[in-house]
């Protein structure tokens, strides 16, 4: 049984600008697959710039059995397209998309995409493998419905398995790197090859534009020293000098990140290796004594989710963080001599010039290394989606990429947006690039933030950054021109959620339902002490806020138990 996966050929001018990422993906499946005894096959057309006709020609000449792509939101219809062209050269593959678009937009890709035979729906490694063991044993297609967290088409119709458990194991989960052309992901401001390898999956918070702690469900950690001997393989095996955590923040689990460190320098790696990660403010205040171990460990790049200048715009993402903070946490890391990069989300229904003027100040008195404005960018199956309603203009989701304005400001025209924006990055970056950066410290310091400066510079020059080539942006004189090229045919499908519920939800569930149970319990006695007065005169007594958990608990327990019958 052959198995072919293909990374689908989808550019947008954001992260990419540092340089080409390895498809993580690819190995955490290929792992599994190839340890069952399958063989696999990988083609990366994004990487490699495969035209449809480039990819038909690699198909053509590949063997498969089953053909398989994964998609995030803004890539979903390049995936959709690799898999139609697969079905085209091999009709008789079965083809197979995953990835957290898919996985809760099933309905509208089986109905845009009727040659997707199954779609896999959350953790791909043990669904995948059982859909794969079907295929070779003569299962599929008449056997599917025992398979859980798939979705597919049958007579005219679309149907959904139960969803699979969460894989509770993640360290049973060995990936294969060796399918990926290590000589192509290059970090460009170091320029050595790049890793995204995890340390967690899943995040136990829940902000509100987020699609990572709904698509893993469970937040869960890795071993520690697992971790580290992957990471010693992608150094030893495939020259890898940089990588970069995947993980939403995985500094949540302390204890288990501080492992991780002291694990990376009892092996010599930060010698041969460094790295970076995305976290929030919350977790650097709260580790400023492990700051200097981080460094040590190899950590030189700390990504921070700011999000926003204005502290309403905190409490609308759910970030639990203060405007304040965010200028302290960035001092703490530039003390312990990690680079920071500060992101803004922009864009949302209430932006103004004033308020993209207000990010950028901010941006000069925190004094970042780098900064990124994001363009908000609502995910289909994400909780603000839903909260916005018909503010959504734009179903496009080959433009759901955070450098296209999706959402429309109601004081600006999405092209005065973009320019603004854009008048962010040329006074932060030009500044960097005449007062900062060629002065700022000596050796690695120096060197790594010129190679951003390069970074940034060479996306500009090849008009890649924020697709500023394709919609036509030369600058303010350019604004009436700027066309981002939507197509309006594209129709807002609700998403399919029944069925998936995140723990961080059940546990906010479980916290309102005790609240409710403690506010009825107040009620009554209220109601009871009212009538004492009535009857005799006077009463006295109240439950204390144990005695009201208590009883929240036992009733939230009574209301969790089945009813025999």
């Amino acid at each position: 049984m052959r198995i072919l996966l293909i990374h689908p050929n989808y550019h947008s001018g954001g992260a990419e600008i540092a340089g080409n990422w390895p498809p993580a993906w690819v190995a955490y499946l290929a792992g599994p697959l190839k340890a069952a005894g399958f063989e696999v096959e990988f083609i990366d057309a994004m990487t490699n710039h495969l035209s449809d006709e480039d990819l038909a020609a690699r198909l053509a000449a590949a063997d498969f059995d089953i053909v398989g792509a994964t998609a995030i939101t803004p890539s979903i219809y390049k995936a959709q397209r690799a898999l139609e062209i697969a079905k085209q050269v091999k009709p008789e593959a079965v083809a197979v998309l995953g990835g957290v678009h898919a996985t809760f937009m099933y309905n509208q890709v089986l109905a845009e995409a009727p040659w997707i035979d199954a779609i896999v729906r959350g953790e791909g490694e043990q669904i995948f493998l059982e859909l794969v063991r079907s295929v070779a044993e003569g299962r599929w297609p008449a056997a599917r419905e025992e398979i859980k967290g798939i979705a597919y088409r049958e007579d005219g119709e679309i149907l959904a398995t139960p969803a699979a458990p969460t894989i509770s194991d993640i360290d049973s989960i060995t990936p294969d790197w060796s399918l990926l052309e290590w000589e192509k992901y290059i970090y460009i401001p170091l320029g050595k090859r790049v890793a995204i390898p995890n340390l967690a999956r899943g995040c136990p918070f829940t902000c509100s534009f987020c699609s990572q702690w709904k698509f893993w469900r469970d937040y869960r950690v890795r071993d520690p020293k697992a971790v580290v001997d992957e990471i010693e393989e992608l150094v030893e095996k495939h020259n890898v000098g940089f990588f970069i955590l995947a993980d939403e923040e995985p500094t949540i689990n302390r204890k288990k990140f501080i492992q991780f460190c002291e694990e990376l320098i009892a092996r010599d790696l930060p010698e041969r290796v460094q790295w970076g990660i995305n976290t929030r403010v919350t977790d650097i205040m709260r580790d400023v004594e492990y700051l200097p171990l981080y460094r040590k460990a190899g950590l030189v790049h700390v990504s921070l989710g700011t999000e926003a200048a204005a502290q309403m715009k905190l409490d609308l993402f759910n970030k639990e963080t203060k405007v304040e903070e965010n200028r302290r946490a960035i001092e703490l890391l530039r003390e312990a001599d990690i680079f920071t990069e500060a992101q803004f989300i922009v864009g949302l229904d209430n932006e103004t010039e004033e308020t993209l003027e207000e990010t950028y100040r901010f941006a000069r008195e925190w004094n970042p290394d780098l900064a990124n404005w994001s363009m908000y960018t609502p995910w289909p199956f994400s909780p603000l989606f839903k909260e916005l309603g018909d503010k959504v203009e734009v179903f496009d989701y080959d433009k759901y990429n955070f450098v296209t304005p999706i959402m429309k400001p109601a004081a600006m025209d999405r092209a005065t947006l973009l320019d603004r924006v854009m008048h962010n990055y040329r006074r932060f970056y030009m500044n960097k690039a005449l007062f900062h950066y060629p002065w700022r410290g000596t050796g690695y310091r120096r060197r790594y933030l010129l190679g951003c400066l390069k970074a940034f510079l060479k996306a500009g020059v090849q008009r890649t950054f924020y697709d500023l080539g394709k919609v036509g942006y030369w600058g303010p004189q350019s604004k009436e021109a700027v066309d981002f090229h939507f197509d309006d045919t594209r129709q807002s499908v609700s998403a399919q959620v029944a069925d998936w519920e995140a723990l961080a939800e059940r546990q906010q569930k479980e916290r309102e339902r005790k609240a409710a149970v403690r506010d009825q319990v107040r009620q009554r006695k209220a109601a009871e002490r009212m009538a004492a007065v009535k009857a005799c005169g006077g009463a006295e007594g109240q439950l204390s806020e144990q005695e009201l958990d208590r009883i929240a608990a036992r009733s939230s327990a009574r209301s969790e138990t089945p009813v025999a019958g």
